[in-house]
C-alpha cells in the first residue's frame, strides 16, 4: 500500500488490548458514575467507582510492565519536548502518545485516582450516602472530601473536553484520524516503523491480581 505521497505504508501495531479496553471502559464508566450520582443510585455508584479504581490500578501498573507504547517511559517527556511538539507546524504520526498527549494521560489518570480516593471517604452518614471508607475519617474531613469530590469531577470534565477537542483538531487540521487505532490497535505507518512490542500475558495477570487485592483491602476497610 502507499500514501498519497507515494511512500510505502504497512499496518503497524500501536496499542495492546489492555490499554484499549481500559480506555473505552473509562468512556463508559465516567458517564455511568455521573448518572448514578445524579439519580441517587449510590450503591451502584460505589460499585462502579470500585471497578474504576481497579482499572486505574491495572493501568498504572501496566504503565511500568506493559507493552512498549503503554509504558510511561515511552511517552512522558520533558517540557522542551512538549513545547517543541506544540510549536511544530508539520505532523508525523507517532507510535504511541506524542509528548503533549503523554502528559494529558498522566493528568487524567491522576484526576481519576484522586476522584476515586475522595469518593471512598466522602459522604454524609445522616442521609446514608457515604463512601465505603467514610467511617475512617471525621465528619468534617468527610465533608471537605465530598466538596472536593464535586470539584474534581469538573476538572475531569475539562480534561475530557480537551481530549475530544484534540481529536477533532488532529482530524480537521492535521488530517490524522486517531480514534481508529484505539479501536483496532493498529494503523498504517511508513514501512520500517517499529511498532508496539507486546508484554507477556503473565504480567497482565499479575496486574489484575494486584487490582483485585486493592479492591479487597478497600472492602475489608469498609467492613
Amino acid at each position: 500500500m502507499s500514501s498519497s505521497k507515494g511512500a510505502a505504508t504497512v499496518r503497524t501495531p500501536l496499542w495492546d488490548w489492555p490499554v484499549r479496553v481500559i480506555h473505552w471502559s473509562f468512556a463508559v464508566l465516567i458517564p455511568a458514575l455521573w448518572w448514578t450520582a445524579e439519580n441517587g443510585e449510590m450503591g451502584w455508584h460505589t460499585s462502579i467507582g470500585t471497578v474504576l479504581m481497579q482499572l486505574l490500578v491495572i493501568r498504572v501498573l501496566w504503565g511500568f510492565v506493559g507493552g512498549s507504547t503503554a509504558r510511561f517511559s515511552s511517552f512522558v517527556r520533558g517540557p522542551g519536548a512538549v513545547i517543541g511538539h506544540l510549536r511544530s507546524s508539520g505532523h508525523e504520526p507517532t507510535v504511541g502518545h506524542n509528548p503533549a498527549g503523554g502528559w494529558s494521560v498522566l493528568a487524567m489518570l491522576g484526576l481519576l485516582a484522586l476522584q476515586v480516593t475522595l469518593g471512598f471517604f466522602a459522604g454524609d452518614p445522616d442521609d446514608g450516602t457515604t463512601g465505603p471508607l467514610n467511617h475512617l475519617v471525621s465528619s468534617s474531613t468527610a465533608s471537605r472530601m465530598t466538596e472536593l469530590h464535586g470539584i474534581v469531577f469538573y476538572l475531569i470534565l475539562a480534561m475530557i473536553v480537551l481530549h475530544l477537542s484534540a481529536i477533532v483538531y488532529y482530524r480537521m487540521v492535521k488530517r490524522d484520524q486517531l480514534i481508529g487505532a484505539m479501536v483496532t490497535g493498529a494503523r498504517m505507518m511508513p514501512a520500517g516503523t517499529r511498532g508496539m512490542v507486546k508484554a507477556p500475558v503473565w504480567r497482565l495477570i499479575a496486574c489484575v491480581v494486584a487490582a483485585w487485592l486493592v479492591g479487597w483491602v478497600v472492602w475489608v476497610g469498609a467492613a
